[in-house]
Parts: C-alpha cells; structure tokens; sequence
C-alpha cells in the first residue's frame, strides 16, 4: 500500500461517516490527509504529491485505520485525539479541558490586522478567556514588548495554557490568572484580546457532536448570545488604558451583537471568514456606551 492509497482509504471512510468538520480542517479529505500525516510522524505541511507513492507498512495502515476508527466511533475533533492544534503554523497542546483553537483573531495577530490602533506605548495586554493560551502565546511572539496576561473561568482550561506558556518558553511574558470576566483582572490594558463565548441557544441546540465534546462552557452564551459580552462591554471600560482597545470574536452573532448595542458603532476587522466575525472597540467608545443604561439578563 502506498501514502496515496492510504489517504484515499482515509478519506473515503471519513466521507461516509458524514463527520462535522471546522476545528482546523474543513473536510473529509483535509481531516484525512491531518491524520494520516501525524499518525505516520510526517510533516504536516508536506507535499503529498511527492510523497503519493511513498510505502506504508501493514503496521503503520492498521495504526491509520484505528485512528480514523476513533474519529469517527467518538466523534471527537481530530485535535483532541492528536493533542495538537495549529494556529498561524505554530504548533499548540490542546486536550478536551478546553475548546480546539481556531479563533480569527490569530490571524489578524500574524497579519497586523488591527496593529494601527497600538502605539509604541502599547505594554500590556489582556487575553480573556484564553482558553489553551494560544492567544496569548501568538501576542507575546508578535509584540516582544508586551507583557501579557490570559485569563480564564476554568481552572482546567489554565492547565492546558500552562503547558502551552512553558512549551513556547514564554513563563516571563505571561501571566495566567483565573477570573470570571474581568472579576480578577484589573487592568489597565492597552490591548484586549476576547473570543468568549457566543453561542445563541438555538445554535447551541443545533450543534453537531464535534462542537458538544467542547467544553460548553466556552461556547454558549445564553439566548441570544450576548450574556458574556453584556458584562464585558459593561466592566471593560475601567480596566482599559486611555487609549486602549478590544478586539472581540463573535462569530456568526452580529446581527444579535447589533440588536444587543444599536449605539454602539463598531469597527469590522476583515479575516478569511469575511468582514463580520471580529470587531474593534476603542476606549472612548467603550466609554460611551458604559454611560448609558444596559440591562443585564
């Protein structure tokens, strides 16, 4: 059996088992080809071309078979049965104490996406609900200036940061702290960086196994998606610097974004997945909208 023969194998079993795929890869083949690779100890960047008509072994084939048997049988998403995952080609721990990172806020990070509103005076930054870390640990590599602080509601989530933090020997540039919201976290910050949870309940009720083996905790953000952004966007302002900002993810929510702040005028960052899945808030802002009255659910 060769590399080529494997992959197809691979592919053709996941298709059939009608798999929900977006932590990483965004089909049966590309999941395939991610499990093969690893599996098999090969570059995952590597040119599947040239290695098409690479031999495998009946040990190696059964070892692949069993792996993509997993997958499927658990419904797992791959990175929780590989313990990695990938962000802007930096490689990062993740176990099911924590959602799988995919955040487009990593690539506004790498692209500079939202480096016109920093200044030279830009020293500390937050990560809220930091997760595995992964963007915390993408900020200090970006920023070597900055010292960064990421923070999460999870005790178990902060484990897995931890391992990223001392894998990326980052231990002197940032903090893990454990905090509900902002509770924990005084500021000031010049930067803010926050996926939080976002999940309306009608999405959260429609979501395939893949998503429910997250934490739930990371992921629903009660009715209308807004609970944890109401308390952020309300708290925020005073752990803000004078001329600090949020960058938040809210996903597909920004028709409920909208609805939950028509006063507010937010700045649409752009990212592979268009021009509505991250916004920027700038203090005065943040500010505005904080002097005005905001029910609470």
């Amino acid at each position: 059996m060769t590399l080529q023969d494997l992959l197809a194998e691979a592919t053709a079993r996941l298709e059939a088992a009608q798999l929900a795929y977006g932590h990483g890869t965004h089909s049966a083949r590309d999941e395939a080809a991610w499990l093969v690779l690893w599996q098999l100890h090969l570059p995952l960047d590597g040119d599947l071309d040239e290695m098409a008509e690479a031999p495998v072994s009946d040990e190696e084939a059964l070892a692949v078979a069993d792996l993509i048997t997993r997958r499927i049988q658990t419904r797992q998403p791959a990175a929780y049965l590989t313990r990695e995952a990938w962000l802007q080609g930096v490689s990062f721990y993740v176990d099911e104490r924590a959602i799988v990172p995919r955040s487009f806020i990593a690539e506004l990070i790498a692209d500079g996406g939202f480096d016109a509103w920093l200044s030279e005076n830009t020293r500390n930054v937050l990560d809220l609900c930091t997760g595995n870390g992964s963007l915390a640990v993408l900020a200090a590599m970006a920023y070597p200036d900055v010292q960064v602080t990421g923070a999460d509601i999870s005790a178990d989530a902060l484990a897995v940061a931890r391992i990223n933090v001392d894998r990326h020997d980052l231990q002197n540039r940032i903090t893990l702290i454990e905090s509900d919201g902002l509770k924990a976290c005084p500021g000031p910050y010049d930067l803010v960086l926050c996926n939080p949870p976002y999940v309306n309940a009608q999405s959260m009720s429609a979501l395939p196994a893949e998503y429910l083996a997250e934490p739930e905790l990371a992921l629903a953000g009660g009715a209308d998606g807004m609970d944890f952004v109401r308390h952020l966007l309300r708290d925020l302002p005073s752990r803000l610097g004078p001329n600090g900002v949020l960058v938040l993810e809210i996903g597909n929510e920004r028709e409920h974004f909208e609805a939950a702040f028509p006063q507010l005028e937010a700045m649409w960052l752009s990212t592979s997945a268009g021009d509505d899945q991250v916004l920027l808030l700038t203090s005065d802002s943040l500010s505005a909208l904080a002097s005005q009255p905001t029910p609470l659910p």
